[in-house]
């Protein structure tokens, strides 16, 4: 898997162990409080973001202000120019996942092993920016959910096989677990929506895309997607079930001349969004 090559990026281990996406064509990427489609909304509620403890600020009313300054926002944090989109607002995510049943989340393998298992991590559902003018998030304590075990981890070199499926300690009761495709495979051609934390944002959803190649393990289409998406949920456009889970792709930014990042930016033709297809994790093939 590639590493971010520009030196003045500063990535998370994790994100650089994932291998880094990218945007092709227009940027797709809308924020939730842009977003009028009430069912994309209903899938983004049910994904959720995998963030250090450490980044989980103090409690207020049953509220929690993330620990958020100038350092972790996207242009402190990933070395971004000023000029980019989104770059004012925090990138506290490492990952994403999404909700397959009440007590079991699905992510990238790369993301979380068995043998570290949880780690100093938490999930956090309703990480987004809802509110006009608002970019800082503010997140119910109720939304943050702490890690049980590591159920599977499967991170493959060769077949190029990664997923992970995740128990979380208490129970998922306020929003309902996503439908995935439990066999047969998606077809070129079809339209995909990515919903996820692309460089550790707040939720983003991402249309605009379509499936370029499908074989036994995963299928690449031109998702608008960073690292911080390993894990995000791949949607069937038309169906709106989850054909898969993000899990690499080609490189995110790329130096400019005045010393910050821009995105790196490629034809619509061209697909590098790796997908492992979801029919793959038949640890959840009972839900």
């Amino acid at each position: 898997m590639k590493s971010m090559i520009t030196a003045l990026l500063v990535v998370t281990s994790v994100q650089a162990f994932a291998g880094n996406k990218i945007i092709y064509g227009a940027d797709d990427r809308q924020d939730v409080r842009d977003v009028t489609d009430a069912g994309l909304l209903e899938l983004a509620s049910s994904t959720a973001a995998m963030v250090p403890s450490w980044k989980v600020g103090y409690y207020t009313d049953r509220q929690v202000i993330p620990a958020i300054n100038d350092l972790l926002n996207l242009s402190n944090s990933m070395g971004v120019c000023s000029t980019e989109r989104f770059a004012k607002q925090p990138a506290l995510a490492d990952c994403s996942g999404f909700l397959v049943s009440d007590t079991k989340l699905v992510t990238a393998g790369h993301c979380v092993d068995e043998i570290n298992g949880c780690g100093d991590n938490v999930w956090v559902f309703d990480y987004k920016l809802d509110q006009p003018g608002v970019d800082t998030p503010v997140i119910a304590s109720s939304n943050i959910y702490k890690c049980k075990k590591v159920v599977k981890s499967v991170l493959d070199p060769v077949t190029k096989m990664d997923y992970a499926v995740v128990e979380l300690e208490r129970a998922v009761t306020d929003r309902r677990p996503l439908a995935f495709r439990r066999s047969g495979k998606i077809e070129v051609n079809t339209p995909v929506v990515v919903i996820g934390h692309p460089s550790g944002l707040p939720t983003k959803i991402a249309g605009g895309a379509r499936v370029m190649e499908v074989n036994q393990v995963f299928f690449r289409g031109n998702l608008d997607t960073y690292g911080g998406n390993s894990g995000s949920a791949v949607f069937n456009a038309n169906t709106r079930e989850v054909e898969g889970i993000l899990v690499r792709g080609a490189r995110d930014y790329v130096a400019t001349a005045a010393g910050c990042a821009v995105s790196n930016v490629m034809s619509v033709d061209i697909a590098t969004e790796a997908v492992t297809l979801i029919t793959n994790v038949k640890e959840i093939s009972g839900l």
